[in-house]
């Protein structure tokens, strides 16, 4: 199999075209993040570092904390990015860029994105950690990538559009359910997090049931459907009860779409800094941030 130069783009030193990286610079545990600010939030912890390339909105920094070699690059907003990154860091794990074929032994990677999300249900309180247990897409990225989906997240997806028929309610575009990495999901699950299903949405917005000069057709009754919904059926992997869906942001169904689908694992782990049935915003955002990543790399060590 030769990836021909249109479909794997390289730079002029070899490096691979959006993220400017080379295989040798990224390890196999790698901390994504939205904000290009917030890789050096999380590198400062590292014992050393590395490597530093900047390209674009594409920080990356490459480093070791108790033994472990980690990577932390940030994403910026939105699946259309996840898209460039997860294809570019899965080149660069599973192809022999100078042959243009795929590697004889190729790495398996393993993904934690550590951001920030609004909770959709009252209970939940700021400034707590929330772990994705899906990402629910309505980003449309997955639609053009040709792969199957566990029966379990299908099963899921239907009964939730079941619901929503019965009311006379439907998404804007076809959804899709992306599952979190079990193993993921038990290694970080404890009494310092909970769990939720995480609405991916394309945009900030119209696409989150905003408004301000355009009329949305993410309608508020719709969003008031989905949240109240709850799955009847059994749940995989460490999920305690119920699932319903807990929170909006912007990048988790398409990280594990992606991930799914190219044979990595991830988990999206998520800082809730605003409660939007409550009206409330965190008044310290910033520490809590710290606390996520401080809490998410001692995670990580042990993993």
């Amino acid at each position: 199999m030769k990836f021909p130069a249109s479909e794997l783009i390289l730079n002029d030193d070899g490096s691979i075209y959006h993220l400017h990286l080379h295989p040798e610079q990224i390890s196999d545990l790698i901390i994504t993040v939205g904000d290009p600010d917030r890789v050096g939030r999380v590198s400062r912890h590292f014992d050393r570092i590395d490597t530093k390339v900047n390209k674009r909105e594409f920080v990356t920094h490459t480093g070791e904390l108790g033994g472990r070699r980690m990577t932390v690059i940030s994403t910026g907003i939105g699946t259309d990015n996840i898209d460039i990154v997860f294809n570019e860091l899965d080149a660069l794990a599973r192809i022999d860029l100078q042959k243009r074929d795929l590697l004889d032994q190729q790495r398996s990677l393993t993904f934690v994105r550590l951001g920030t999300s609004g909770a959709l249900q009252a209970d939940l309180e700021l400034d707590s950690f929330l772990l994705s247990s899906y990402g629910l897409g309505l980003d449309g990225l997955m639609a053009f990538y040709d792969f199957s989906w566990p029966e379990q997240s299908q099963n899921l997806l239907n009964h939730l559009e079941t619901q929503l028929a019965v009311q006379g309610l439907a998404f804007p575009l076809k959804p899709y359910l992306a599952p979190a990495s079990d193993q993921l999901l038990a290694h970080f699950a404890g009494p310092e997090s909970q769990q939720g299903i995480t609405l991916t949405a394309t945009g900030f917005y119209g696409p989150q049931a905003r408004q301000i000069r355009l009329k949305s057709k993410m309608t508020e009754t719709l969003l008031q459907a989905v949240v109240n919904w709850e799955a009847k059926t059994p749940s995989s992997g460490s999920f305690p009860g119920p699932l319903r869906v807990t929170n909006f942001e912007m990048e988790t169904a398409g990280i594990y779409g992606l991930a799914h689908a190219l044979g990595h694992r991830a988990l999206s782990v998520s800082a809730l800094l605003a409660n939007r049935p409550n009206g409330t915003f965190s008044e310290t955002p910033g520490p809590t941030v710290d606390r996520l990543i401080e809490w998410a790399l001692a995670k990580l060590q042990s993993l």
